[in-house]
């Protein structure tokens, strides 16, 4: 019902909507492997609606032991997310929600305060305080820097990171921009990939989510991962065109978790990088420079042009013959009007 509102409302409802295969995705690889483990605890720090949170009853044999974490700033949205968990069956002691700004106010702050799967769909390149106090906060205060005050992404990003567990998994939605932007950004997309947190990056179609056309990417990080490299999957052209948006079937979906699972090379589709193909490129991580999806216009043959261009001359002469008689049969009603047009036919035979 949420969905079907999101894409008859646009750009306002997907504010706190991610659109389903979306959201089933990004589930299905925070609970790879996991799937028949009893108290999963998952958390969302801007969570809308709650319906990436409660993409996990769907793919956990537990269900029931699952304990959900969510944070939202709006209280509308926070209330929506509420009545989403309650229409969900979720037991009222298994939902944790707050009604707070999550890069402001930290939360939780009390035990559990890391979970086993972190899913978010932060609202993109917000603005946000970047007050030097963060510097001193626990969730930034190892990356020296902080996200720009126009682009809160990264802080977005950090606090989720803060909040997982050693063996947690977490996927983050956000544009492509966080792969390549300079300053700030670039050191902490370093420091992250120089402690091999960044496990793979997945190029999502453009126009899938009901907000923004722009092409997003889904970020999985890792904290217990024992190398440094990154595995790029571009999905870019796994979509169906839709009303009002692009769609991706479960088909695309499988075959994207497919290729993530077995983390290997294929061309113009995935590439598993290794450090020091990253550092050579600056920690440049935009997709096109690990998996080059370049089609290679075909080659035609000389022969087959100059064939062509014997055709079109040929052409060319067949009108040229059509508007020489056509011009032979002009006669001007006047002498004046004969003399006239006597020169002007002249003129045209001089070009």
């Amino acid at each position: 019902m949420i969905g079907q509102f999101a894409s008859d409302s646009g750009k306002k409802a997907g504010e706190f909507y991610t659109p389903q295969a979306v959201s089933h995705l990004m589930t299905q690889i925070v609970f790879a492997g996991r799937e028949h483990q009893k108290g999963m605890s998952v958390y969302d720090p801007t969570m809308g609606s709650g319906s990436l949170l409660l993409n996990a009853k769907r793919y956990s044999k537990e269900a029931s032991t699952i304990s959900y974490y969510g944070q939202e700033l709006i209280t509308s949205t926070f209330n929506l997310a509420r009545m989403n968990m309650m229409l969900h069956g979720v037991a009222i002691e298994n939902y944790h929600l707050s009604n707070h700004d999550t890069l402001d106010e930290d939360w939780p702050t009390t035990e559990p305060t890391d979970f086993d799967g972190v899913l978010m769909n932060p609202p993109y390149s917000l603005k946000w305080s970047a007050d030097s106090g963060f510097l001193q906060d626990p969730r930034f205060s190892s990356y020296g820097v902080l996200a720009p005050k126009s682009k809160a992404d990264f802080a977005f990003l950090l606090h989720g990171f803060y909040h997982l567990k050693h063996n947690g998994v977490m996927a983050i939605v956000l544009p492509h921009g966080v792969l390549f932007r300079g300053a700030a950004e670039q050191k902490i997309r370093q420091h992250l990939l120089e402690e091999g947190a960044i496990d793979t990056v997945i190029g999502l179609p453009a126009n899938i989510f009901y907000n923004t056309s722009i092409p997003t990417t889904i970020i999985i990080l890792k904290k217990n991962r024992t190398n440094k490299d990154v595995f790029f999957i571009d999905a870019s052209k796994e979509f169906e065109k839709g009303k009002n948006q692009n769609n991706m079937t479960e088909d695309h979906i499988a075959k994207i978790l497919e290729t993530y699972q077995k983390r290997e090379n294929i061309e113009k589709f995935a590439h598993l990088a290794s450090f020091e193909e990253i550092v050579e490129n600056d920690y440049n991580l935009n997709i096109p420079r690990y998996v080059d999806t370049f089609e290679e216009e075909p080659v035609v043959p000389l022969t087959d042009l100059a064939d062509q261009l014997a055709e079109i001359d040929k052409e060319i002469g067949e009108v040229e013959a059509r508007l020489a008689h056509m011009r032979s049969q002009l006669v001007g009603t006047t002498p004046e009007a004969q003399a006239e047009l006597t020169a002007y036919l002249e003129k045209l035979n001089e070009i």
